[in-house]
């Protein structure tokens, strides 16, 4: 066993903050040899009862749950900042084209490896990513979360129509080649498969019927797509699809919305939408950058909590600006201000942690598993140094609450504020 003392963030059942200002961290092996929290809260309390235990002293940093990122695209680690006048033309004239490269698994294996030293710099320990149509996409950055024990979900792209040469895909080989992926590689140690629709106009109606079905048949799969981002985007699809009730019940007549769905950014929703997100245990991915970068429109957290509906952060990379959870937070928190074309609403400084964190992980079906400090959770964690800027370190000296101190670290930080990223790892 190894312990830690530190100041620690964790969550409550309730999803409040609840902060050891001097706390001690006990981490060790569970049955089958993994990493999980064996002990956390204030140290006076924990010392005595694991004296023999080696003791980490970290004070003056600050030790909170690894952050969970519910949408990322790796193979748009290089489209990152690309200027576009709105998403169609984003990718046509970026996206499909870096994508196309993917068909090449020492490409795909390089830019994975880097994407995925980047998340960990910036202390992200769980992620729901999009790979491309091409199956050695999934393999390569399956491979390389597979060698640094992270808990990574990710699936080939389904995308037979609308879509340029290099990344369109043939239904029945798309199908083929997506079952095998999951028979390879789902539930091999921290790694999950994902049903990864592009987005609907660009999978045909029979491959949306075969994607349900493999949902259907395997239920412990995850499901991802995007959906209601961009007002064309929603005509486009009222033309292809005119025979449902909206975008989002494209998804739910082709038997793709249930527990473990994801879709990202879901902004362009009515009431009737978001009942059905809660009904059948969708969850939202909330990508504030990306939403903002691209003008998609401003995701309504007030109509959302109201409605039940699970939703969590996200980068978007590379529609998004940055991989940083801090960037991500902050964000979330202008678009929760906006209050022109919605209700407007301050999101907590603990509110927006906790939406990276634990209701990200709970979004994702992984309550209890990551995102959190608590006893038999996974011991994926974050060493974050509240003084990492001088900046910083004067606002953070002067906080007077958790909310204080939380707000300074969500406006002022970035990657240099993450010191280390723990990741639990099997013995």
């Amino acid at each position: 066993m190894q312990a830690y003392r530190a100041a620690i963030l964790r969550f409550s059942d309730d999803h409040s903050p609840i902060y050891d200002e001097d706390g001690l961290l006990v981490t060790g092996p569970d049955a089958s040899g993994r990493h999980v929290v064996q002990a956390v809260g204030d140290h006076r309390s924990l010392a005595g009862a694991f004296a023999g235990v080696p003791v980490e002293d970290l004070r003056g940093r600050l030790i909170a749950p690894g952050f969970v990122d519910l949408h990322i695209h790796y193979p748009q680690l290089d489209v990152i900042g690309a200027p576009a006048d709105g998403l169609l033309p984003w990718l046509t004239n970026y996206t499909f084209p870096h994508e196309s490269r993917f068909s090449d698994g020492g490409h795909a294996s390089e830019v994975a490896g880097f994407f995925l030293d980047e998340l960990q710099r910036h202390g992200v320990t769980t992620a729901l990513s999009f790979a491309t149509s091409h199956p050695a996409s999934v393999n390569a950055i399956f491979e390389q979360a597979h060698q640094r024990g992270l808990r990574f979900i990710t699936g080939k792209v389904l995308q037979d129509r609308h879509s340029p040469d290099g990344v369109r895909d043939d239904t029945e080989q798309s199908l083929i080649d997506t079952e095998a992926l999951i028979q390879r590689w789902h539930g091999v140690d921290r790694l999950g498969y994902a049903i990864t629709p592009r987005f609907a106009p660009t999978s045909s109606p029979e491959q949306l019927r075969g994607a349900g079905e493999l949902a259907a048949k395997y239920p412990q799969v995850w499901i991802q797509s995007h959906v209601a981002e961009n007002l064309d985007e929603v005509r486009w699809v009222a033309e292809l699809f005119p025979h449902a009730r909206s975008y989002l019940g494209v998804y739910g007549d082709h038997g793709l919305l249930r527990e473990r769905a994801v879709y990202a950014h879901c902004i362009h929703f009515d009431a009737a939408d978001r009942a059905l997100m809660a009904e059948t245990g969708a969850a939202a991915a909330v990508s504030p950058t990306s939403n903002l970068f691209l003008g998609s429109g401003f995701f309504d957290f007030a109509a959302a909590e109201a409605a039940g509906m699970r939703h969590g952060l996200a980068s978007d990379v590379g529609g998004g600006t940055s991989f940083s959870p801090f960037h991500t937070m902050l964000a979330a928190y202008y678009v929760g201000r906006e209050g022109h074309t919605k209700t407007g609403m301050s999101l907590s400084p603990g509110q927006l942690w906790w939406q990276h964190t634990a209701g990200a992980a709970q979004a994702l079906g992984l309550g209890g598993v990551v995102g959190n400090l608590r006893p038999g959770s996974e011991a994926d964690f974050v060493v974050l140094n509240p003084k990492a800027t001088p900046l910083l370190a004067r606002k953070t000296d002067q906080a007077n609450s958790l909310d204080e101190l939380l707000f300074a670290l969500i406006v002022l930080g970035d990657d240099r504020v993450v010191e280390r990223t723990v990741i639990s790892q099997a013995l």
